[in-house]
């Protein structure tokens, strides 16, 4: 679990000395040209020197609105070539219809030693630009220049933004250790932030002073609280698959808005109770006013479930009307950018568009439907401390039959009912009610990934495996097979790309069944052809682990520090049965092998005979959890580590002379 510290903001009236303080830009030094990275970390590729960051509120004269002033400033040094991706620098800034975050004042510069002295290299400002990332996002982008092995670069901006309720996260771990970091904020005495500050790295130092009339609004001078944060000795965060959002795990410093003073003594609460928040969403039109509108599919509806003689089957009907009348536009949201009834014209919207129309016209249908609003995996984990309505970013249906609940998202076509993309499957969701009181809700997947290859076939004198492979995909496997073979026009051509890239196999004919019935199975049936060896001789090895084989072991960290988040249970069987037409007998083979995660979590079988003139093998690898704890790490390292070495044991085929 994060390590999270609630801190209320007020204002202080004790004096303290404040140690954070910018450096200057281009003082470069032989102890920064010099740092030994031994100190931190000896497989560095860079490391941050110095890094320092301030924000503040201030007054935009020309506007009369007040804006967020934030500056970054940051020296690294560069040991390698692996390190040169430092200093390509990514700084995103959010937008919308009315308003937008700016840079300025950026300077850039790379300093390299030369006969003794440093010399300065200055980026082009021609060398900056801007991307439009999405709707809301655009990204100013850099790359510093004349980059060496052992170069120390820097670089520093000035950002406003007219956005006052996150004010401005800091970020203490990156992707490369840190010395210091360093950031020091004020917050005018009008303001009242909640602060947390996750991860598991703990601050060096905190200190608090109280900064007079650091704002004037109106003619009214107003104190800030001036709070410094330092970390120290900040090790790397090392990402890994099978993982959330790294936001929800490096260390960093977040902050909320929770409540605004007014001049006149009037104050505005942001920190709101989920029953304020209730009423809020049902009452918004973007959200709950368009849950109502039943009467957008009350013409609509005896088509759509003439044919259902129940309520699930309803379900299912309006579930699948929807998938095929609105198409995504890939643009998250919980609220609809216009309402349902014009998504339903044309044709298209955004998730809400789409799924609180699946609301509406469950309900139309008197089926118990309700919104979820939740966050993606890669937006990272709520706030379940008090509401952040920022902190969502997602909205799925949930529809009640019986004792029975199923979560639903018409965004995807190929995803069965019940089951959530796994963008959704993260932490919990609070489920919005017209008429009762919210809720949380466990996001988990209701259906695990399952696939099962069977191969039957024969050992040719040419040292290959001919025959069939089955495979049938259940669960998340499926929806992710049946997305890879419809980017292509034709299943024929997927399977043409696909025997064009599979180097030891050749595929002669392929069967594809249930394509489009994305409530059942996949089944893949292809006649192929194994190159498993140069050809029969009187003694021979071979590796019956040629289907999926692991070589890799995906758990490479010493310590991981944040859970394995797989999203879904999994089971995977492989099935080989493969006659050889001369007698021969097995002097070597795989080691049987029945191994155990912790606490039922899993398990890895393999038993590998020879009878006859046949050559059998049997193989389950399955993991019941979908998430592992940090502790966890070390068993499943472990885990992993056993079945590539056994699977790198080959059989040793001898015949027997007559």
């Amino acid at each position: 679990m994060n390590k999270i510290f609630l801190v209320l903001i007020v204002l202080l009236t004790t004096s303290m000395a404040i140690r954070a303080q910018d450096f200057t830009f281009g003082a470069i030094t032989y102890a920064d040209y010099e740092f030994d990275k031994k100190t931190l970390d000896s497989n560095a590729n860079a490391v941050v020197l110095k890094e320092f960051g301030t924000a503040s509120i201030q007054l935009d004269e020309s506007t009369g609105h007040l804006e967020l002033v934030f500056v970054h400033h940051v020296k690294i040094k560069i040991y390698n070539k692996e390190g040169f991706k430092e200093a390509n620098i990514i700084i995103p800034m959010s937008k919308d219809d009315n308003q937008e975050e700016t840079i300025s004042e950026l300077k850039a510069s790379t300093f390299n030693l030369d006969g003794g002295r440093f010399v300065e290299t200055l980026m082009d400002k021609k060398a900056v630009f801007t991307e439009n990332r999405s709707k809301y996002t655009r990204l100013t982008k850099f790359t510093l220049p004349n980059l060496k092995e052992g170069s120390v670069i820097e670089y520093s901006y000035r950002l406003r933004s007219p956005g006052l309720f996150n004010f401005k996260t800091w970020e203490f771990q990156a992707d490369i250790p840190k010395v210091i970091s360093e950031y020091l904020v004020y917050i005018p005495g009008i303001y009242t932030y909640n602060v947390s500050l996750r991860g598991y790295q703990k601050l060096t130092d905190q200190k608090v002073e109280l900064n007079k009339e650091c704002l004037r609004l109106s003619g009214v001078a107003i104190d800030c609280s001036k709070i410094s944060y330092v970390m120290k000795d900040i090790p790397a965060f090392i990402e890994e698959d099978n993982m959330t959002a790294p936001s929800n795990f490096k260390s960093a410093i977040y902050f909320e808005l929770a409540e605004v003073q007014s001049l006149s003594g009037g104050k505005t609460s942001y920190t709101k109770s989920w029953k304020d928040v209730d009423y809020e969403l049902v009452s918004d039109k973007n959200l709950g006013g368009q849950m109502k509108r039943k009467d957008v599919f009350k013409d609509l509806l005896p088509a759509i479930i003439k044919d259902a003689p129940d309520d699930l089957a309803k379900a299912k009907a309006i579930y699948n009307y929807i998938k095929k009348q609105i198409k995504w536009n890939n643009y998250y949201g919980k609220y609809t950018e216009d309402n349902i009834k014009k998504a339903l014209d044309f044709r298209s919207g955004n998730v809400a568009d789409v799924n609180l129309s699946l609301i509406a016209a469950l309900s139309a249908a008197n089926l118990d439907a309700e919104a979820v609003i939740l966050s993606t995996r890669e937006n990272g984990t709520v706030n379940k401390l008090y509401p952040v309505l920022s902190d969502f970013n997602y909205v799925v249906a949930k529809v009640n039959i019986g004792e029975t609940s199923y979560l639903l998202d018409a965004t995807e076509p190929l995803m069965p009912f019940g089951l959530l993309p796994l963008r959704c499957i993260n932490d919990q969701g609070r489920v919005i009610n017209i008429k009762k009181p919210s809720y949380w809700l466990d996001l988990k997947a209701s259906q695990k990934s399952s696939t099962n290859y069977i191969l039957t076939g024969k050992l040719t004198q040419e040292g290959k495996i001919v025959g069939t492979l089955v495979t049938h995909s259940l669960g998340y496997a499926a929806y992710n097979k049946r997305r890879d073979i419809l980017k292509y026009s034709s299943p024929d051509e997927y399977v043409e790309k696909l025997d064009d890239r599979l180097t030891r196999i050749r595929i002669s004919d392929h069967q594809i069944t249930g394509l489009d019935s994305v409530e059942n199975a996949l089944t893949e049936t292809y006649q192929v052809e194994f190159s498993i060896n140069d050809g029969l001789k009187d003694q021979f090895y071979f590796s019956p682990f040629f289907i999926n084989s692991i070589s890799k072991n995906p758990f490479n960290l010493n310590e991981r520090t944040y859970p394995v988040d797989l999203g879904a249970a999994s089971d995977e069987r492989v099935i080989i049965n493969v006659s050889i037409a001369d007698q021969y007998e097995m002097l070597e083979k795989p080691k049987n092998m029945a191994i155990a995660l912790p606490n039922a979590g899993g398990k890895y079988l393999v038993q590998c005979d020879f009878d006859g003139n046949t050559l059998s093998m049997s193989q389950i690898l399955q993991f019941n959890n979908a998430i592992y704890q940090p502790d966890d790490y070390f068993a499943l390292k472990e885990f992993y580590s056993k079945i590539i070495q056994n699977q790198k044991s080959e059989i040793l085929l001898k015949k027997v002379k007559k």
